[in-house]
């Protein structure tokens, strides 16, 4: 692990971004190209730990990936007799190809970082057997586990409560047109969060010609060939964040280059939230501009839709001139680390006034200062610190290299921007 002390700018902040390729969108074209009828290219992938390791299994599962400098084409899995994936601690990762494996013949095992092994997966297990696929897990509910491919999987009529992880239903889908009924999948329980990643799931499938049919919580998968498509992959939104957040919180500029006029990505809610803040977006040709206000105000969001953005939306209500309150994301409880607790006790730690609600945070003004920011191996506690240490002198981020999940280059890129 290495501390990194965070820059804070010298002057007015007036940056140009060039984001790295959308993880989301970089994982689901893998498992697609790896389950479709031909070979795909996929131009402009991400190249991080979480894309890495999805390529990994797939390749483990019989896929072959050939990584170009700027493409990956992708020849689909032929079977293997046995396999382990290392998971990591890549949430879709863990969720999506356990599906993949069970349109094997193959036993394959299941694990990943420590932390891993505490993150919820028993409905990616439960739903599984209920489709006929067995599963060894020791009733662990969770890492690691084996699933054991009989060659196919029938498909048909699921239910399942996927209120801990969107990362559920889109698992589920992206393999579904394999399966020999394909599948008719119904949500029951607390609300689905992150919907933007199921709309992106959606979108992928019909773009290589699968039919879904969708109405409120559920979701009709037909039974057919994936088409294979060569994609090019857009800008990461969410890892936007704490570059549009840097333009808030100094009430300086950021351009943002080619970010996508229309997309299903969750980060592209930045458009809104700089104006919660009180500043504001404006499109310049294929760029957003975000441009700071002279003072940050208080915001009261319910991030139910894009809860992978709290992490830097805390750190900038932490700066703000007034009280906010973030709600709808009791989930992130159960993401790389506790998010809510985490973000609470490292502001805290700094002088803030955090309180943990059940689902979200109450955080008020309070003078902040410098200090040891901790990231449990969480790329995005990372990302919060970078931003509270824009204001804030003498902050140091422990493990700034976890952003290397997401984001390899990050801390060269921030650094960069400053003035």
């Amino acid at each position: 692990m290495t501390d990194w002390p965070a820059p804070r700018p010298s002057g007015r902040l007036d940056a140009t971004v060039v984001l790295p390729g959308s993880k989301s969108q970089t994982n689901r074209a893998l498992v697609l190209a790896a389950i479709a009828d031909g070979p795909s290219e996929v131009h402009l992938p991400l190249v991080a730990r979480d894309t890495e390791l999805m390529a990994s299994a797939l390749e483990s599962l019989g896929a072959r990936i050939e990584r170009g400098s700027r493409t990956w084409t992708v020849t689909p899995i032929e079977p293997v007799a046995s396999a382990t994936v290392d998971c990591g601690l890549a949430g879709t990762v863990m969720r999506f190809v356990p599906p993949v494996a069970a349109l094997g013949a193959a036993d394959v095992r299941f694990d990943g970082d420590p932390r891993a092994r505490e993150r919820p997966m028993g409905t990616t297990i439960s739903s599984l057997r209920d489709l006929g696929v067995r599963v060894d897990d020791d009733g662990r509910g969770s890492l690691p586990f084996t699933v054991h491919g009989n060659g196919g999987v029938r498909g048909g009529a699921l239910t399942v409560d996927a209120s801990a992880s969107s990362q559920f239903v889109s698992a589920l889908m992206l393999v579904a047109p394999r399966f020999a009924e394909g599948l008719n999948l119904r949500h029951e329980g607390g609300t689905l969060p992150s919907l933007p990643h199921v709309a992106m799931t959606v979108t992928e499938l019909r773009r290589r010609g699968v039919v879904v049919d969708e109405s409120e919580a559920r979701w009709h998968v037909q039974p057919g060939p994936v088409k294979a498509l060569d994609v090019t992959i857009e800008p990461d939104l969410s890892n936007a964040g704490p570059f549009v957040a840097a333009a808030l919180a100094t009430g300086g500029q950021v351009r943002v280059q080619h970010w996508p006029d229309h997309t299903d990505q969750a980060g592209d809610d930045w458009r809104r939230l700089a104006w919660a803040f009180g500043g504001n977006a404006t499109r310049e040709g294929e760029d957003l501009v975000f441009i700071g206000p002279a003072r940050l105000r208080g915001v009261d969001l319910d991030l139910h839709d894009v809860g992978e953005l709290t992490p830097v939306v805390a750190a900038l209500a932490a700066l703000a001139s007034g009280p906010s309150t973030i709600t709808g994301v009791a989930h992130l409880r159960g993401h790389e680390t506790d998010r809510l607790a985490a973000l609470a006790t490292e502001i805290n730690r700094l002088g803030g006034d955090v309180d943990e609600l059940p689902d979200g945070l109450v955080i008020r003004p309070a003078p902040l200062h410098g200090g040891s920011f901790a990231t449990y191996d969480d790329h995005r506690m990372a990302h919060a610190g970078a931003v509270i240490g824009l204001c804030v002198d003498d902050v140091v981020i422990e493990d700034i290299g976890t952003t290397a999940k997401t984001y390899p280059g990050f801390a060269d890129d921030w650094t960069r921007m400053m003035p």
